[in-house]
């Protein structure tokens, strides 16, 4: 069920207003792509904090201007991403960086400078879905798969 400013799930109620507002609209968007309530709710939560922690004030002045999100807004959903719902996530090097990427995944979610910080985001990430998290070697080669059900 998609959300709204006044209509959100209870556990954004304490969340900043700019905050929950990008949550509400993450969640739409991860609704219609297929995944259900009790998943998109803590994915969206999650992002809409990182997103407000990395994002500068300008960003944050254009979203704040932005029309708020709407039970109703058409969001260019693809049904066959939620396949990447319980996808494990890898962590490989490419680029001169680590790369955190869902199974199957078209591009990376996110890049570090460190294996370790990559991992360590990589876990976060499997504590919502019901996966692991494979971690590869600069060369390419499986170093581990960690699965922390």
């Amino acid at each position: 069920m998609p959300w709204n400013m006044e209509d959100y799930p209870a556990s954004m109620k304490n969340m900043k207003e700019l905050v929950r507002k990008k949550a509400i609209d993450i969640a739409n968007a991860l609704l219609a792509d297929g995944y259900p309530d009790d998943r998109a709710i803590p994915i969206a939560m999650k992002q809409a904090e990182r997103w407000y922690e990395d994002a500068d004030t300008e960003e944050r002045t254009a979203f704040k201007h932005e029309a708020n999100p709407t039970k109703h807004d058409k969001h260019n959903g693809d049904k066959r991403n939620s396949r990447l719902l319980d996808a494990n996530e890898t962590v490989y090097y490419e680029n001169d960086e680590w790369q955190v990427k869902a199974e199957g995944g078209k591009q990376a979610s996110e890049s570090f400078a460190t294996k370790e910080e990559a991992i360590k985001r990589a876990r976060e990430i499997v504590k919502n879905k019901e996966s692991a998290v494979k971690i590869y070697k600069k060369d390419g080669s499986l170093q581990d798969e960690i699965d922390p059900r």
